[in-house]
């Protein structure tokens, strides 16, 4: 059952989720690059899709009310909600509408699936090119199968280099820093984040993956580094 909707002017935190008043909603039914990651596009050149897919949310709320039907609690992270959302005006929601632009995709309950088959036949967004399903990335799964309409696979050990960089690139603003470890398990998570203040910070030269605030490195399952000063909230 949807809550009563909440409209407001919305602050964009990815291709998938936006804060509204005090409310941070993950879009429902879709799964979009994280801000950090890599595609490779239709020329074999890498690029920053989650960036992209940041953007082009942000164009699409950009000085327009955007009114969010709360569909409760997002399983993945306790401070954030599932939210159905559209910007005042408009009849596709902005998950859909994503979706549509190939700047994410369906998940696993496939409720925007034909607008994903149609980007992909059209080459859309991320389908012009190679990259790893978000759900994958954000687990790291080195292994999984690659989508997209460029992936060759005389060239897979490459593009697996690119898209699962040791030495990613830092989006602007989002300087800290993630790493996977098994050691991060025993909290429930996937791996440690490190802020600038950490003294572990600049020893850390291999990070896996950045993030632009706390919330979201805890939003991905990383856990503060203890070294920081305790744990995360």
């Amino acid at each position: 059952m949807t809550s009563p909707s909440l409209a407001a002017t919305a602050t964009v935190k990815d291709g998938a989720t936006l804060q509204l008043a005090n409310n941070t909603f993950r879009l429902d039914g879709i799964d979009a690059p994280a801000v950090d990651q890599m595609c490779i596009d239709e020329h074999a050149d890498s690029w920053a899709c989650g960036v992209e897919a940041r953007d082009q949310l942000a164009k699409l709320v950009a000085g327009k009310q955007v009114r969010c039907g709360d569909l409760g609690p997002d399983p993945s992270t306790k401070k954030h909600r599932i939210g159905l959302c559209i910007v005042e005006g408009e009849t596709v929601g902005l998950g859909q509408l994503m979706v549509q632009k190939g700047l994410a995709l369906a998940d696993a309950r496939g409720k925007f699936k034909a607008d994903e088959l149609a980007a992909k036949n059209d080459r859309r967004g991320l389908w012009r090119g190679c990259f790893a399903a978000p759900a994958d990335f954000s687990l790291w799964k080195k292994d999984a199968a690659l989508v997209g309409g460029a992936c060759r696979a005389d060239r897979d050990q490459q593009i697996r280099a690119v898209l699962f960089s040791a030495d990613p690139v830092m989006p602007a603003g989002c300087a800290i820093k993630g790493k996977y470890a098994v050691r991060a398990r025993v909290t429930g998570n996937v791996g440690i984040y490190h802020l600038q203040a950490c003294r572990s910070y600049p020893g850390l030269t291999n990070s896996e993956r950045w993030f632009c605030s706390e919330d979201d490195a805890q939003a991905a399952g990383f856990r503060k580094a203890y070294n920081c000063g305790g744990k995360a909230k």
